[in-house]
């Protein structure tokens, strides 16, 4: 099996106003936090870049919270833009942590992952664990991407696993299915007795410039497959020259840009006990 893939930051945030949408849409239906007396203490799984990490701290001005993530680059970005203490009194700070193994090490008021958890297989397992580390009134809140059975996605795992490059590139990606369905997320919370709302929705996003859902890609889907083809200029460029011109079929360009439909699943479960 190929390492975990590179991130860049700076690629994955040419698309925020985007890929922050679901995150803001997902906060507007997180509840009040329990009333413990101290500030609210919260964990941002998979934090990324930090950027969306900071709008909780718009939220809950004086919280401590911490994201977590694997990637040094991003987790160096992250610390470079927004650790710290916070206008309203809180503080802002990053830990390197894979979401396959993270415990909760202090009990949390508010455990939230921004289009993270498909990249940890077998992450509804967790679920359990990180619920028991809520304060009772505490929430539990995610979104994730569902949209792996696109033509973005699907393409890509035809063309990786085409002979020419099925050796080098057959094992790299994740498979068709790395979420749950949300009636799956929804009966996993319900079981563990907290109360859950579950939704979908499918964004059009309207991407502009050259190729533009290649571009998209690059920040996140395709971060496997660059990886591994990262000492070979030669053969990331034959790959992308390819993958380019089948989502140049699949995703024309409209008369106002290219719109990029994409599904996203939301689940907000609050601890009862």
């Amino acid at each position: 099996m190929h390492s975990a893939p590179t991130w860049d930051p700076q690629q994955y945030l040419r698309h925020s106003g985007h890929r922050t949408r679901p995150f803001l849409d997902l906060l507007a239906r997180v509840p009040d936090l329990p009333d413990t007396g101290r500030p609210a203490r919260i964990a941002d799984l998979g934090c990324g870049a930090g950027n969306v990490t900071a709008l909780l701290a718009a939220r809950w001005p004086d919280a401590l919270i911490t994201g977590f993530d694997n990637s040094p680059e991003m987790l160096t970005r992250a610390g470079k833009d927004h650790a710290g203490p916070t206008p309203g009194g809180g503080r802002l700070d990053f830990r390197a942590a894979d979401l396959t193994d993270w415990t909760p090490d202090e009990p949390y008021d508010l455990i939230v992952s921004n289009a993270a958890l498909q990249w940890a297989p077998g992450h509804a397992d967790s679920f359990a664990g990180w619920l028991g580390a809520l304060a009772p009134g505490g929430v539990f809140a995610f979104q994730v991407p569902g949209n792996f059975t696109a033509p973005s996605h699907t393409l890509l795992r035809e063309l990786c696993a085409r002979p020419e490059w099925q050796d080098r590139l057959g094992d790299v990606l994740r498979g068709p299915a790395p979420v749950l369905e949300p009636a799956e997320y929804l009966t996993r919370l319900l079981g563990l007795g907290c109360t859950a709302d579950v939704w979908e929705t499918t964004y059009l996003q309207l991407l502009t410039g050259e190729d533009p859902v290649l571009d998209w890609v690059k920040g996140t889907a395709l971060r496997p497959v660059l990886t591994a083809l990262g000492d070979d200029p030669e053969a990331s460029g034959a790959f992308l020259g390819r993958y380019r011109d089948l989502l140049r079929a699949a995703y024309p360009p409209g008369p106002h840009g290219t719109v990029f439909p994409f599904r996203r699943l939301f689940a907000v479960a609050r601890r009862t006990g």
